[in-house]
């Protein structure tokens, strides 16, 4: 799973696949090495998900489990339900990578039913949620189920950043980092070079890539949600948070919308940017409503398909339209 600059780009909703800054490890660096050791073995008291690198945790051992965890090692935690259907899909492939991981990650389960708090503080809107902690903060997070690939790929970019900013790490557990000598089957060439691309800040050239891939495969899925948040992410960069003004200044500017909609989004506004375009789509006609409509798709695309948001927003649409 590529891992978006967030210095040149808005910083995400933690519902999609993108990446908060890491940069705020590098001033907790030198702390973290000082820091005594978190509890190297899990709670006796708790039944465990996997072995010592899976974990349950609930709001009484948070702090320990978690928080204090991850001065010394990148923690995952998977925020999920028994009712859950994707997180039946995600928890088993997290939990795998974690015992291949031996020890150079941990993985933190969390029911949200039992553990609502936990939840709550994140601001998570849907599940399953993944969220990585490393030096006490929160620092990525992605949502929905994810092929194992890409969740593989993000968990090795977190711990080998994890490695870069704190170089207390023991040599032993660089060596058993390598998730990609486990099982990792070849990559295609063709997304190495979109997320190479990603990975530079190149949005544009990701861009051309993943729209190449996608018209040789117009049914890929996956290409297509990455398409939708590459684009994203090329506006995002231009993101003016001025447009949120001159769009309820000037109603019927449908360019003014379309970029205020855009700097809502990156702020976490998911709600108001869909009801933004949702009403410019009511009071506009013809090519102007297509593009608002469009701009929405796209939008939607940047999310499950299960998030409450979009569904909520997908049938105010329908209204609108119908």
């Amino acid at each position: 799973m590529s891992r978006p600059n967030p210095r040149k780009a808005a910083a995400l909703t933690s519902a999609m696949a993108g990446a908060v800054d890491l940069s705020a490890l590098r001033a907790r660096a030198e702390a973290a090495r000082k820091a005594p050791a978190a509890a190297g073995a899990t709670r006796a008291d708790r039944p465990q998900a996997g072995g010592s690198w899976v974990i349950d945790v609930t709001e009484q051992t948070f702090q320990a489990e978690v928080l204090e965890r991850s001065l010394q090692v990148p923690v995952v935690v998977d925020l999920w339900a028994t009712w859950c259907q994707p997180c039946k899909q995600l928890s088993p492939v997290l939990e795998r990578l974690a015992e291949q991981g031996r020890g150079t990650w941990v993985l933190a389960k969390i029911d949200v039913d039992a553990n609502p708090r936990i939840s709550q503080a994140f601001g998570v809107q849907s599940i399953p949620t993944v969220i990585a902690l490393a030096g006490g903060q929160p620092v990525e997070a992605f949502s929905g189920a994810q092929p194992e690939p890409q969740v593989r790929k993000w968990i090795q970019a977190l711990v080998e950043e994890f490695r870069e900013r704190l170089p207390g790490i023991k040599a032993a557990d660089r060596a058993a980092a390598r998730f990609d000598a486990v099982g990792e089957s070849p990559q295609d060439p063709r997304f190495a070079a979109a997320e190479d691309a990603v990975e530079r800040g190149d949005y544009p050239a990701a861009e051309t890539a993943y729209q190449a891939i996608l018209d040789a495969e117009p049914a890929n899925e996956q290409v297509r949600a990455a398409l939708a948040q590459v684009r994203f992410l090329v506006r995002a960069e231009r993101a003016d948070p001025a447009s949120i003004a001159r769009a309820k200044a000037e109603p019927a500017n449908v360019d003014a919308q379309l970029a205020a909609a855009d700097v809502e989004l990156a702020s976490d506004r998911v709600d108001d940017a869909f009801q933004r375009l949702v009403a410019a789509v009511g009071r506009t006609a013809g090519e102007d409503r297509e593009r608002v409509r469009e701009h929405l798709l796209e939008l939607f695309e940047l999310f499950p398909a299960d998030d409450r948001r979009v569904i909520v927003a997908r049938r105010a649409l329908a209204r609108v339209l119908f």
